[in-house]
């Protein structure tokens, strides 16, 4: 497993490793002792899965806030997205930057977004499934979100989304 920076502090690209023979292949996808060694003490609390069944599918921009902010390891199981991080911490050189991979069943690839980053995707293709591995319980009261196409973050979408919840279509311009 290879972990590697990107633009925003504590947002990580996973890379599974694939050791493969006549079988196929087999994959360390997560450690925590790895993530320990990059300053990441992550332990699993909770996982959650999300199934979309029509490419072009939007979820987020969505985070939780204090006093449980989460930190998600995110990683697509069946399909493809484009998944993105936006950094909300108002002390952070990167505030209000955002990061964008794409993830694929197929590449292996999953990206780590810390607390008080916003987190969101948009599915490149039918029947995209993704899975993530979270740090703190989910808390309703505490969920909060950022519209997709705010112009504070002008996140470069590979395309506009066809399907979406109306609350993340909804929200309000970013105030901070």
């Amino acid at each position: 497993m290879k972990l590697s920076p990107t633009k925003i502090s504590g947002v990580l690209v996973v890379e599974a490793e694939p050791q493969r023979d006549s079988r196929g292949y087999f994959a360390r996808t997560f450690d925590d002792a790895v993530f320990a060694e990059h300053g990441v003490p992550l332990a699993t609390r909770q996982c959650s899965t999300s199934f979309n069944a029509q490419r072009g599918t939007l979820r987020g921009l969505h985070y939780q806030a204090d006093p449980a902010p989460e930190t998600k390891l995110v990683r697509c199981t069946r399909g493809a997205i484009f998944d993105v991080a936006v950094d909300l911490r108002p002390d952070s050189p990167t505030f209000r930057a955002w990061v964008g991979l794409e993830l694929t069943a197929e590449n292996q690839t999953a990206l780590l977004i810390p607390r008080h980053c916003a987190h969101g995707f948009l599915t490149l293709a039918d029947a995209s499934e993704v899975l993530y591995q979270i740090d703190t319980p989910y808390v309703p009261a505490l969920s909060r979100g950022l519209r997709w196409n705010d112009p504070v973050f002008a996140i470069a979408w590979p395309f506009a989304p066809i399907v979406m919840a109306p609350r993340d279509a909804q929200y309000p311009d970013f105030q901070r």
